[in-house]
């Protein structure tokens, strides 16, 4: 990558301000809120993240029962594998389809 920077010279680069509109920005984000600097610049997350991490949490809240379900069925001696439905899956998985 070539970077070309034509106020290498000069001595007074043109954005030399922002650096302490950053620094007033960052002290004034307290603890990581959406903060508006100076000259207009933002940060903000999509509804699509929070559904995301929503999902994300119900679906290993899930899981994590589920895992605790066969373990006690499995101490239990109760549960009982199906071999022909592993191997099937086991080869998908193994040919890509999942």
């Amino acid at each position: 990558m070539k970077v070309v920077d034509r106020n290498l010279n000069s001595g007074s680069p043109v954005e030399s301000g922002r650096t302490q509109e950053t620094q007033r920005a960052s002290t004034t984000a307290g603890s990581g809120g959406a903060t508006q600097a100076g000259s207009g610049d933002q940060v903000e997350f999509s509804n699509t993240l929070g559904s995301l991490a929503r999902a994300m949490s119900t679906f290993n809240t899930n899981r994590a029962s589920k895992v605790q379900a066969l373990a006690a069925q499995y101490q239990s001696g109760a549960y009982r594998a199906d071999s022909a439905t592993t191997s099937r899956t086991m080869i998908a998985h193994a040919l890509g389809d999942k």
